[in-house]
């Protein structure tokens, strides 16, 4: 069994009932996120569902929202409940993660710059070789203090920008899918 794991990260139907879920390319998305996730199963990568749950609103149990998104078609090895934006604080992934022998973790999802990007971050401080796969995660615009609105493709080049090589191997859906860069000789 392969030591790699991909995540994925809220991909859940509480994103469709924002207002702004609309003003993303969503089918483009889901089409990707489902790539990665059949290239995964082939390759005999174990898959984790991440759902992100809060006390209120469109991301509580209650709401009945947080579901996988109804596009996507997959059964994981494990399914993480989360309250905070890292996959890996106050759950149990960490644990199943070292109990099952993985090292590396495919990051993909929802939102590219929050969860995805703060999990990426949380799991190469705590050791873990990270691919982030900008093209498998997804985003809604973003105003900030400032007046300026960060449009989804701003927001995944800043991300992608601030993980490559720091954090992460930003990658695209088959370099992710072909395994670990290659230490040059």
């Amino acid at each position: 069994m392969s030591d790699t794991a991909l995540l994925v990260i809220d991909a859940q139907e509480s994103f469709r009932q924002r207002q702004n879920w609309f003003e993303v390319d969503s089918s483009g998305y889901l089409a990707r996120q489902q790539a990665l996730i059949d290239g995964a199963r082939a390759n005999g990568i174990r898959i984790v569902r991440v759902l992100h749950v809060e006390p209120e609103g469109i991301f509580s149990l209650a709401s009945g929202f947080v579901r996988p998104l109804a596009e996507l078609s997959y059964e994981p090895d494990f399914t993480v409940i989360k309250t905070r934006h890292s996959a890996l604080a106050g759950t149990d992934l960490p644990i199943w993660l070292t109990e099952n022998g993985i090292r590396r973790l495919i990051v993909s999802g929802i939102r590219t710059e929050q969860c995805c990007e703060t999990t990426t971050r949380h799991a190469s401080d705590l050791g873990w070789t990270v691919d982030y796969v900008t093209e498998a995660t997804h985003t809604m615009p973003i105003t900030d203090a400032t007046g300026r609105t960060w449009s989804p493709d701003d927001l995944k080049a800043r991300t992608a920008a601030v993980l490559d090589g720091r954090f992460a191997r930003v990658t695209t859906i088959e370099g992710a899918l072909a395994g670990p860069a290659k230490a040059a000789a």
